[in-house]
């Protein structure tokens, strides 16, 4: 079986010298993809070069909302310049995180907004994180969608059955971390079932976002898996067909061609 993390951080700031064997485990666990996302200028460039040098990853640049107030002069520049440069296979992560204040909404707006643009320009998916702002993120894809096509992925999807149906019906596709297999997520398992398998994304958001039974560890893309399996179980679906079809989902989404 093949699996495919699509959404994690990978640059040496997080895991150092440790780099190398964490794809090697995630190699070794079945992970035959990885989406590599960038939350400034500089890992963005980083998670480029890794996806130059590795045919089974990809990257994406972008600020994180977060990181909005905090972004030097030249930075935006420098992620429309690297989308620009074919090097990335997606645009983000950008989106509305209204759980922290270290940029006000303004400011995130306006960020998301040319992200949103420029992934429509270029005809790149954009990779989206939304905190406490479902709605006001879905209502600003609905203006985007008005404008024109574009593909945007919602990843680690919280929200709501009905919100997750608004989702792709505007054409998104759904990720869907760690946090699924929590003890305390039944709820949002049962959203989870709601989503057409050919919409859904796995993801770790490594080095966040832990999945049982490795909670309260660094995560890493092997423990996909675990993810994976509580889907597949939770949706009544084999395992390997869940794994194959999401695969094929991220292979889509971010242009990569079937492993070899």
């Amino acid at each position: 079986m093949e699996f495919f993390d699509s959404h994690c951080h990978l640059d040496p700031m997080r895991y150092g010298a440790e780099l190398a064997d964490v794809l090697a485990r995630a190699r070794g666990a079945g992970v035959a993809g990885m989406t590599l996302i960038g939350t400034r200028a500089t890992d963005s460039e980083v998670a480029a070069e890794l996806a130059a040098a590795h045919p089974d990853l990809a990257a994406a640049a972008g600020i994180h909302p977060n990181d909005t107030a905090e972004a030097e002069p030249d930075e935006w520049d420098r992620i429309v310049r690297l989308a620009e440069s074919g090097r990335v296979a997606a645009v983000g992560e950008t989106g509305l995180d209204w759980y922290r204040t270290t940029a006000t909404t303004d400011v995130q707006r306006d960020f998301f907004d040319r992200h949103i643009r420029l992934a429509q320009r270029l005809g790149l998916p954009l990779v989206i994180h939304t905190r406490e702002s479902i709605r006001d993120t879905l209502d600003m894809l609905h203006e985007a969608a008005a404008r024109g096509p574009f593909l945007p992925v919602l990843h680690s999807f919280t929200g709501t059955a009905a919100e997750a149906a608004e989702a792709v019906d505007l054409g998104c596709f759904l990720g869907f971390a760690g946090m699924v297999t929590f003890r305390s997520s039944a709820a949002l398992r049962e959203v989870a079932k709601t989503v057409p398998l050919d919409r859904l994304l796995i993801e770790t958001d490594s080095p966040f976002l832990t999945p049982e039974p490795f909670r309260g560890k660094r995560n890493e893309p092997a423990h996909v898996v675990h993810t994976a399996r509580c889907l597949a179980l939770a949706r009544g679906e084999p395992l390997e067909v869940f794994a194959a079809t999401t695969t094929a989902n991220a292979r889509r989404v971010f242009r990569l061609p079937p492993a070899a």
